[in-house]
């Protein structure tokens, strides 16, 4: 017999065949155990004792994790490379542009310029005009927000990495969203000395084997000569978010999101109404996750909820059954 079966015969058990187990089911309703169970489930005390269920008030809590990474010394002659090739194709679309527009006012005045070669120097300028549009594309794809940059300014960070004066690292954060938030300031560890670090935005481009997200960092006063390719510790700062903070085993997972269930006493003294509740985890904290859509002075079960949406026949699963499972 599993755990949620074992359970659901306590809870039967404990009371009987209990009226009020599901509120609002009939005798009829048990023909289809669960399976067509409304959104309020409740049970009675000795029920309640059966299943070990467990409340507490959700505690409200600010929170800043700090997200590990590894990092990579980026070459600046790859972003050389990049950089020369968006200039030299921005240019040729310009001239190939600029060539054909001549050529089709000649032929419109008649000065000795065919059709064909109009069209031909038309087709230049839409193949020049594509390539320019790829390689601006490129460029944003593998070093994000530098695409935002002027040119001044990227020609003056790239002189500053040629004499060593300042790095770029890109830091690979695995299993972690690419839209998080991450504050501006980050630590960078090298042989064993914290280097303050300026986050310049996140990297679209995933690492191809490892699937992670990536963060753009600038490093200035390195102690050490770093060359391209090496590796280094980072560390990433969340930025703050405020929610309430509830047990992991809270949680319980289904297809339209994550819930937690909330209790009520009914109007009877001998039993409680219990809710699911949807809530948007925003942090994992230990073994707790900061979350919203609760208030601090709910009863939230934190120990049993797997029971509970078991009981209402709905197919999830609880975050703590996934840990123990």
């Amino acid at each position: 017999m599993t755990t949620r079966a074992l359970a659901a015969w306590l809870v039967l058990s404990a009371g009987g065949w209990p009226g009020p187990l599901l509120a609002g089911a009939d005798a009829d309703d048990y023909a289809e155990p669960l399976r067509r169970a409304p959104a309020q489930l409740s049970l009675t005390s000795s029920q309640e004792q059966a299943v070990g269920i467990r409340v507490e008030q959700p505690l409200a809590l600010r929170s800043a994790p700090q997200i590990e990474a590894y990092g990579t010394v980026l070459d600046p002659v790859a972003l050389a490379t990049d950089m020369g090739r968006v200039e030299t194709t921005r240019v040729a679309a310009a001239a190939a542009e600029a060539e054909a527009t001549r050529l089709e006012h000649l032929y419109r005045d008649d000065a000795q310029v065919s059709l064909k070669a109009s069209q031909a120097a038309q087709a230049q300028a839409a193949e020049a005009s594509a390539q320019a549009r790829a390689a601006a594309l490129g460029f944003s794809l593998q070093w994000g927000p530098l695409a935002s940059w002027s040119a001044g300014q990227r020609r003056a960070l790239l002189e500053a990495l040629t004499h060593g004066r300042q790095l770029l690292v890109r830091a690979d954060v695995p299993a972690h969203p690419l839209g998080s938030t991450v504050d501006r300031h980050a630590v960078v560890v090298i042989d064993g000395v914290n280097v303050s670090a300026r986050v310049l935005g996140p990297l679209p481009r995933t690492d191809g084997p490892a699937q992670t997200a990536g963060w753009l960092l600038q490093l200035e006063r390195t102690p050490g000569a770093l060359g391209p390719g090496a590796r280094i510790e980072v560390r990433l700062q969340a930025a703050a978010t405020s929610g309430l903070l509830v047990p992991a085993e809270a949680l319980v997972y289904a297809e339209k999101g994550s819930y937690v269930y909330r209790r009520h006493r009914t109007s009877s003294a001998a039993g409680f109404h219990y809710e699911a509740v949807p809530v948007r985890p925003l942090s994992r904290v230990g073994s707790a996750w900061l979350v919203e859509g609760l208030a601090p002075d709910d009863q939230v079960v934190v120990q049993g909820a797997g029971v509970l949406w078991s009981l209402q026949g709905v197919g999830s699963f609880s975050a703590a059954e996934e840990e123990h499972d």
